[in-house]
């Protein structure tokens, strides 16, 4: 089966969860195609004022140090077999695995070269961008979406903080295959995990993508294997969720959570 993954500029959590699922898929993976790290119309700038915003100085800077500390990594230090690895492209070429970044995911263009591929199946790893529906048709396998939460509760963005945010106490990740909604296609596979009481956000996402890798390789053998059997998410109920503001983090802060 021919594999093509469709995610994010990301350096932070998403290299050790693609490291994880390329381990196993590597032969098979086509492509991973990173998309910017935006939502809309909204710049590079918009965004880092968004957070700043929404979460403080501080907190912005210690992104800030992060992603400047894989920056530096990611050129200067050389990763064993297991990394640890600062970007998706050094994870990619650690697997031999074509690795380029992309405009639009819904662009005629690009999906001539999918087909040209001879794409089977299209995995989205927090992709910013919307399918339309020439690419949810465009892989005879269909498109999966990985979302990090029990769906359909904690649809949108952030659901790690919304639901750190909310008290919850279960977390967990949905694998489904993506139509015209967002975040209501069919599941084909659900694992739930603990939020641990003294974890901070930084923490909590770091052991939920590598929670999540297994449920994801999982959805992907069952797909193969012609033996899922996927079931339709409620429509009713549910809830959504969009960016956070200011009185969303003190309500965060108030829980006694930490981002870092």
């Amino acid at each position: 089966m021919n594999i093509v993954f469709l995610t994010v500029e990301e350096r932070l959590y998403l290299p050790a969860f693609f490291h994880a699922v390329l381990r196993r898929r590597a032969a098979d993976t086509r492509a991973v195609f990173m998309c910017p790290l935006r939502h809309g119309r909204q710049s590079t700038l918009d965004m880092v004022r968004k957070y700043r915003r929404a979460f403080g100085w501080g907190n912005l800077a210690g992104l800030a140090r992060r992603e400047i500390k894989a920056r530096v990594c990611d050129r200067l230090c050389r990763p064993g077999p297991d990394g640890p690895f600062h970007s998706i492209e050094s994870v990619a070429r650690r697997h031999e695995v074509l690795c380029e970044t992309i405009a639009d995911v819904n662009a005629a263009d690009f999906h001539e070269r999918l087909r040209a591929m001879g794409t089977d199946l299209v995995v989205s790893v927090s992709c910013p961008q919307i399918f339309k529906q020439p690419l949810i048709d465009l892989p005879p396998r269909g498109c999966l979406n990985m979302h990090g939460a029990l769906l359909p509760a904690y649809r949108g963005l952030a659901p790690s903080f919304w639901m750190m945010k909310n008290g919850e106490t279960e977390a967990g990740v949905t694998v489904f295959l993506v139509n015209a909604d967002i975040d209501l296609g069919d599941v084909v596979a659900v694992d739930r995990f603990p939020i641990l009481p003294d974890e901070t956000l930084e923490a909590f996402i770091v052991r939920s993508k590598r929670l999540s890798a297994d449920t994801l390789l999982r959805a992907i053998d069952l797909l193969e294997s012609g033996t899922a059997e996927t079931w339709p998410l409620e429509r009713e109920g549910g809830s959504y969720f969009s960016f956070p503001s200011r009185e969303d983090y003190l309500a965060f802060r108030r829980r006694g959570r930490r981002i870092w």
